[in-house]
């Protein structure tokens, strides 16, 4: 158990890397994405670093960062 405020060192030749997670994407007013769910869609409106609205043609979706599902075409 560590102590709280304390990181745990990693030696460089551990083969247990620490998991390094992806920079996350930025999006901007009328840029084109596609979601393996809604299909290709436009951004309308954007919360910084929290969330986007984007427009499927069919419907209108919050979609909350770190956009997982989501790629910028």
């Amino acid at each position: 158990m560590t102590k709280p405020g304390v990181t745990k060192r990693v030696l460089p030749t551990s083969p247990f890397k620490e998991a390094v997670a992806p920079p996350c994407q930025r999006f901007a007013v009328g840029d084109r994405v596609t979601h393996d769910t809604y299909g290709l869609g436009r951004v309308t409106a954007v919360e910084e670093g929290i969330a986007v609205i984007v427009d499927f043609g069919a419907m209108q979706q919050r979609i909350a960062s770190p956009y997982t599902r989501m790629t910028g075409l």
